[in-house]
């Protein structure tokens, strides 16, 4: 972008309609939204425009101070989000009224000093419109009345917003400028419930933006955070852990696991988190097979290593090798995300496994690949007469063929190509035209 993007967040107590709210600004269902509080945990950024401006929207956990523990920590995420805000959208909801949480917020705001928006929620027609004024004694200016739901008002709330930033156009990101020309590196971090996902995350981008609880399934939604680095920037998506379809609750679960699949099927690598101290299970193959059909390469990171026996840790490693075998020679790291041992490995290994991914052969040594693995072992009742590199992420290859080619020799031609061009652990793809 020319400048950055103002920030926009939204904030409120628990069940207001934030996220309801997000989604209406953002023009597109994003953030995860159910019928009872507490399912925003994270802070969520969403880039959004309107009339020419560009800003980004910032989701947030209801702010409940003096609850539990995992309600202390996202009322803390919310207000770290605050205090980068350059306009807070405060959200309250006319069929509740006024409550102490909505007062003590209100006060939070307001000691931040930052501009901020009242909005009234779930305002659906003009028979609630007279009940917004009482929201005026919170003290954060007059009342905006919405319906997230129905979009009610959506277009003044913007309009709104828009006025308030007073930002110029120059804001907007430059014209033909894509997230895929020239984007950071986008990786995402995959696994099983409570297997240190969010605390890695936290770790590898030096800042707490995703909460960190010991409930299985704090995580709700995919958080992206886009970290400079020496080897460029790199966009790191934190997932909702994913558990066998048994297991998972229905309605706010299985939608954090949709956007867990999402988020895969648009990574550009994936880090596999897999708790050592149970070693490697079934569902941590499941996932490794997600990874593998989403084409994309991985990275094994072996969390909680500390905790693991000196004479225990080869058969950890045993097991992680046997039950990901078919992800090859993907790159396996030991660390412990809580006190950041061996996380200094994890950039390094997935700027090479990028390079990988990205890397394009010229088609005269591809060619005189491909005559020496044929010289080697011959296709049964077949030749192949060349072969052309198509495309990268992940690299594919096309081969001209006077016949059908059996899955055994696609696999015998696809492990030749990796050893002799160092492809490590990035998936191929082979496709075969007959003629």
């Amino acid at each position: 972008m020319s400048a950055r993007a103002p920030t926009v967040v939204v904030a409120g107590r628990p069940n207001v309609g934030k996220s309801a709210l997000v989604n209406r600004l953002a023009g597109r269902r994003i953030a995860v939204v159910e019928e009872h509080p507490g399912v925003t945990r994270d802070r969520k950024v969403i880039p959004t425009e309107w009339c020419g401006v560009a800003f980004d929207v910032v989701d947030t956990g209801g702010w409940l101070p003096g609850g539990d523990a995992l309600d202390e920590k996202v009322s803390e995420q919310a207000g770290r989000a605050l205090g980068d805000a350059d306009l807070v959208v405060f959200v309250v909801d006319v069929t509740v009224g006024v409550t102490e949480e909505d007062q003590a917020a209100a006060r939070f705001v307001q000691r931040t000093g930052r501009p901020a928006l009242l909005v009234v929620n779930k305002v659906d027609d003009e028979l609630r419109e007279a009940q917004i004024w009482e929201f005026v004694a919170l003290g954060l200016g007059e009342p905006i009345a919405v319906s997230a739901l129905h979009g009610r008002r959506a277009g003044d709330l913007l309009d709104a917003i828009v006025a308030a930033l007073e930002v110029s156009t120059e804001a907007v990101p430059d014209e033909g400028t894509t997230r895929e020309e020239g984007g950071p590196l986008r990786v995402a971090l995959v696994g099983r419930p409570n297997v240190g996902k969010s605390t890695l995350f936290n770790s590898l981008i030096g800042e707490d933006r995703s909460v960190v609880h010991d409930v299985p399934g704090t995580t709700r939604d995919a958080v992206d955070t886009v970290v400079d680095t020496p080897d460029g920037p790199v966009c790191f998506i934190d997932t909702a852990g994913m558990r066998r379809r048994a297991k998972t609750e229905a309605g706010v679960e299985t939608y954090a696991v949709l956007r867990s699949l999402e988020a895969l099927n648009r990574a550009d690598l994936a880090l596999l988190v897999i708790d050592a101290t149970v070693r490697a299970t079934a569902q941590d193959q499941r996932l490794a097979e997600r990874i593998a059909s989403a084409g994309c390469p991985a990275v094994v990171v072996l969390n909680k290593w500390d905790l693991i026996a000196t004479e225990d840790r080869t058969d950890v490693l045993a097991s992680v090798a046997d039950r990901l075998a078919f992800l090859g020679d993907a790159p396996v790291l030991k660390v412990a995300a809580i006190s950041g041992r061996g996380v200094h490995r994890v950039l390094p290994a997935l700027t090479a496994s990028a390079a990988d991914y990205h890397r394009r052969i010229p088609t005269g040594p591809l060619n005189r690949a491909l005559r020496d693995l044929q010289a080697h072992h011959a296709a049964p009742g077949a030749r192949i007469r060349y072969v052309v590199q198509g495309a990268i992420d992940p690299p594919t290859f096309t081969l001209f063929a006077s016949a059908r080619l059996s899955q055994t020799y696609l696999r015998y031609l696809e492990r030749g190509l990796r050893e002799r061009f160092e492809l490590g652990a990035t998936p191929l793809r082979l496709r075969v035209r007959i003629g």
